[in-house]
């Protein structure tokens, strides 16, 4: 079995499992759904660049980012069902 670091994966935080008003934080980027009152009011994503350089440097690279674009693709894929 191949072991990986702790962080291969997590780019990005679950889109599927998020709580509104509150930072949703991911090895890199982060995103934030901010409401007032019934309506949502705001919607913000962040990027750290500096895990974003841990990243690309990381020999894992390549397929920890296919990896996160894989879940990405498959929670999208499914958010609206």
């Amino acid at each position: 079995m191949t072991r990986h670091k702790p962080c291969y994966g997590t780019m990005f935080h679950d889109s599927l499992h998020f709580a509104v008003n509150d930072d949703m934080q991911g090895k890199v980027f982060s995103f934030e759904l901010d409401t007032a009152g019934l309506a949502r009011s705001e919607r913000s994503i962040r990027t750290n660049i500096a895990e974003w350089d841990d990243c690309i440097a990381c020999p894992e690279f390549d397929h920890c980012y296919k990896l996160c674009m894989a879940k990405l693709a498959l929670e999208s894929a499914i958010s609206d069902k």
